[in-house]
């Protein structure tokens, strides 16, 4: 096993400052060295399943009244069986991290702000209910709005359950969103004044699904204690270099026993 770095309150809080900023030499950044970004979107492999979504011109979903989402946000636990349709999962896609423009190959603007246009995350769906797809781990292609399968996942709801420390509720939704993060795509433009901006963006995504699940009747609820391990293995990912950072589970609302 990994031995885990010693972190203590002083450095934790430290990289929540923007101290660190004024130690970067930003000159010896990756971009400034005149390298090549790394891709804004990990590839699929050329053998994958390929699912298209529907796109903002084709889906139904009701409009939304902004002030009354925000007004009714809260942490949802308790989920129907109902499945979520393609067009409700394409519309919580998009509003996280759908693509609004491709500027260059250093600059995608999408639904959600990040530092620097970097965008270092990745979105993985652990799908139990959702209308044409099997059960299984997909990742979403903001590039091609398209889901590839990554793949097939036996009891999938309970590794989630395992890999959330018991908070069954992962298990129980329609799908859950697990967000992996990529943190050579901003380490190219900030070195170590990464870390803080990588962790404000997550927040930035999730908030987004929390008022989009209010325009179609579903609740989420964002997690961050988590087994590290177990959710990177369940995904496929090395846990260095890509990691999961984020998850929430999403679902149609059920009333509170």
């Amino acid at each position: 096993m990994k031995k885990l770095p010693t972190i203590t309150t002083e450095i934790g809080r430290y990289f929540l400052t923007d101290r660190i900023r004024e130690e970067v030499d930003f000159s010896a950044s990756a971009q400034s060295r005149g390298v090549r970004p790394p891709p804004s979107q990990k590839p699929a492999s050329p053998e994958s399943r390929i699912v298209p979504l529907p796109n903002r011109e084709s889906w139904s979903i009701p409009p939304c009244d902004l002030q009354a989402a925000i007004a009714g946000r809260e942490s949802r636990r308790h989920f129907t069986a109902v499945p979520l349709s393609l067009d409700e999962l394409a519309f919580l896609l998009w509003a996280t991290q759908g693509v609004r423009a491709e500027l260059h190959e250093a600059a995608v603007l999408r639904t959600v702000p990040s530092a620097g246009c970097r965008h270092p995350f990745e979105t993985y769906l652990a799908v139990m209910r959702v209308e044409g797809l099997e059960p299984g781990i997909c990742r979403y292609l903001p590039l091609d709005h398209s889901l590839v399968l990554e793949r097939e996942a036996v009891n999938l709801p309970a590794h989630l359950n395992a890999a959330a420390r018991g908070q069954c509720f992962t298990g129980q939704a329609a799908v859950t969103f697990i967000w992996t993060v990529i943190p050579s795509r901003t380490e190219w433009l900030y070195g170590e004044a990464s870390y803080k901006v990588i962790t404000l963006d997550a927040g930035h995504l999730c908030q987004n699904l929390y008022l989009a699940c209010q325009a179609i009747g579903a609740g989420t609820c964002a997690i961050a204690a988590y087994n590290q391990a177990l959710i990177d293995d369940l995904l496929g990912v090395d846990g260095d270099e890509e990691f999961s950072i984020y998850m929430a589970p999403v679902g149609k609302i059920a009333a509170v026993p």
